[in-house]
């Protein structure tokens, strides 16, 4: 990667002063030499949330989904297999699912058992987790969802699956999940790896160098440095089983590459696979991670 500018901003994480790198989709886009943490350098406007998560973000493509509404089964397994993961570490429990879309990982989770209620900024997804699904979900943003949203003495689990690179206020939306969370209570959060294998080789060109939609993009010593400041620590971690629609694999192959050379041949290979069709996730640049709250 070449640095475009000497320009430098504060880590969110932990403060240092953080360089650019490069600019992407017009925003810098800085890396923490202390921390090894990186960010999308902005300033969100209060419309943020509402602007980047709208409709368009689950039907659109781009950044963000062609069509979540289909994905419901890969979702609800995703939900399944993480609310397994969940009972072989700490058992079973209340849990609070931020930024749950439409429900559907909720869902999985409480088919292992779990009681669950779920967060989302869209209101249009809120409703339909509701509506459709029977789930108690709240139309809002993390960064604002009221202490006693949860039950008396707080949520066994927090999950954050896919969710925390996008917070537009980080430390105050952690601070809000760690009020939440129970002491001795868990966080599972499944995110992006900015030190894997995957994103040094593809560069600027990695899927998640996407502002104003993704602002952070996490390493484990990041994550676990942020953590470690709300009292929270890591407990366990592993690389999930991820699999994606044939929707979303050419959606963010035209998004992040169009149709230049690198973009060409995957995209014509992709072209022949049926939109809801089950892939595997191919690369490793994504992890999960447990924390447990200090008692």
């Amino acid at each position: 990667m070449s640095v475009a500018s000497d320009r430098s901003e504060p880590c969110p994480v932990c403060g240092s002063a953080a360089r650019r790198m490069f600019i992407a989709h017009g925003h810098g886009i800085h890396t923490c030499g202390g921390c090894s943490h990186q960010f999308a350098a902005l300033a969100p406007a209060a419309s943020h949330v509402e602007a980047v998560y709208g409709d368009d973000y689950f039907n659109g493509g781009g950044a963000g989904y062609p069509d979540y509404l289909g994905d419901a089964a890969l979702r609800r397994a995703q939900g399944r297999r993480y609310g397994r993961l969940l009972g072989r570490h700490i058992g079973k429990g209340t849990l609070l699912d931020v930024g749950c879309a439409a429900g559907f990982i909720l869902q999985g989770l409480q088919d292992e058992g779990w009681t669950g209620m779920g967060v989302e900024p869209n209101p249009s997804m809120a409703a339909y987790g509701r509506e459709r699904l029977g789930l108690q979900v709240t139309a809002g943003a993390m960064e604002s969802l009221p202490r006693d949203a949860a039950p008396s003495g707080g949520f066994d689990v927090v999950t954050m699956i896919q969710v925390i690179a996008h917070f537009h206020d980080l430390r105050r939306a952690l601070e809000s999940a760690r009020d939440l969370t129970r002491p001795g209570g868990h966080w599972l959060i499944e995110t992006w790896d900015n030190a894997s294998l995957s994103a040094r080789l593809l560069g600027r060109r990695w899927h998640e160098y996407s502002p104003p939609s993704v602002l952070h993009m996490f390493s484990r010593s990041s994550l676990i440095r942020i953590a470690a400041d709300m009292g929270m620590r890591p407990v366990a971690s592993g690389r999930p089983a991820k699999w994606i629609s044939g929707a979303q694999a050419k959606s963010l192959l035209r998004y992040k590459f169009g149709n230049g050379p690198l973009g060409r041949l995957p995209s014509a290979a992709l072209g022949v696979v049926p939109d809801r069709s089950r892939l595997p996730y191919p690369a490793e640049d994504v992890f999960w991670m447990l924390f447990e709250r200090s008692a």
